[in-house]
């Protein structure tokens, strides 16, 4: 699947286009980056990779977690949701439902820049037709394990996704996810190693967000699409062991990630989960609280909330799951890429 998507990409030294070269990529002025057994490639700048990395082991939580199914509902949410983006009631995108269900094109201008971006995209002419419309590109900024990402491909029958995540635990396992995926590791927080104007949506579910970078990969019409915890997450797990709660300061704060950007919609997705000690632990070794706590005093924490409640091994805690899943589109008066 690598070769479908290096035409999408740009070096993060230079940002010129790449191509392979056996197992290896390359742009034109020589920069290279080698293709890992696993099939992902590191697109990191520097040899130090961010001390935001999640670890082998908050990786490995995550996705024996995922792997249970207790987040399903929030994935198979956030793939109808892009599904809808990209494709009509005919099960196609068509420029009719394009601009119906994506802020309408501005202008002349834009709808030049769409048709440009679709050949730069690969293909081959301006698009006459939704027949011949290019591949849709879905970019996930923090990928982790691509769990969600695989369910968005799962939903949207063309088209490829593009998995970017600091740490290699992690992209290793998203270089899996889904045949139609590529997997690159890369710091959000600094430029997106992705030619101007090719994503048609860019996911971020409880990552970074590089609002100038968005806006600059995404073709006109796109979205961004967050997924961010709301007050009642882990309830009441977060208040009997202590955990990090979602502060007010939050939606001040993802506004200001998305300078540039309006919310035009927004859901809360809401279900109970039902855990066992061991998925307990779990669930909170994945999450924020894992980096401000020792793991030891997590685990004692957890002991003593199970054994004030009398919690047998294989007994069930009911929590609540609670997320905000917005999406974001560029304002009118900042349409046009930075």
């Amino acid at each position: 699947m690598l070769a479908d998507i290096i035409k999408y990409l740009a070096c993060p030294v230079c940002a010129r286009e790449m191509w392979s070269a056996g197992d290896t990529l390359r742009c034109a002025e020589g920069h290279a980056y080698d293709v890992a057994k696993q099939g992902y490639v590191s697109l990191l700048v520097g040899s130090r990779t961010p001390g935001t990395a999640d670890s082998a082991a908050m990786v490995a939580a995550r996705a024996e977690f995922l792997g249970t199914g207790h987040y399903a509902p929030l994935a198979d949410a956030l793939a109808e949701s892009v599904r809808l983006r990209i494709v009509g009631a005919n099960g196609r995108e068509d420029d009719a439902f394009r601009r119906d269900r994506f802020s309408a094109l501005p202008d002349a201008a834009a709808e030049k820049a769409y048709r440009s971006a679709a050949v730069a995209r690969g293909a081959g002419t301006a698009r006459q037709d939704a027949d011949h419309a290019p591949e849709p590109v879905i970019v996930d900024a923090g990928a982790g394990t691509g769990y969600y990402l695989a369910a968005v491909l799962r939903a949207v029958d063309r088209g490829i996704g593009m998995a970017f995540d600091v740490s290699k635990h992690a992209v290793r396992r998203a270089a899996r996810a889904h045949p139609r995926a590529g997997a690159f590791v890369a710091d959000v927080w600094r430029p997106l190693p992705i030619r101007d104007g090719v994503a048609d949506v860019v996911i971020d579910v409880f990552a970074p967000r590089n609002g100038p970078e968005f806006r600059r990969v995404l073709r006109p019409g796109g979205a961004v699409m967050v997924v961010t915890p709301a007050q009642a997450h882990l309830s009441p797990l977060v208040q009997e062991l202590g955990l990090l709660s979602v502060d007010e300061e939050k939606e001040r704060r993802l506004a200001r990630s998305l300078e540039g950007f309006d919310e035009t919609e927004r859901r809360t997705v809401e279900f109970d989960l039902e855990l066992s000690p061991d998925e307990i632990a779990g669930v909170v070794g994945m999450g924020p609280s894992a980096w401000h706590t020792e793991a030891t005093e997590l685990t004692e924490r957890i002991s003593s909330f199970l054994s004030r409640f009398a919690v047998k091994k294989r007994e069930k805690v009911t929590a609540k799951a609670a997320f905000h899943l917005s999406i974001f589109e560029a304002s009118p008066r900042s349409r046009a890429v930075p």
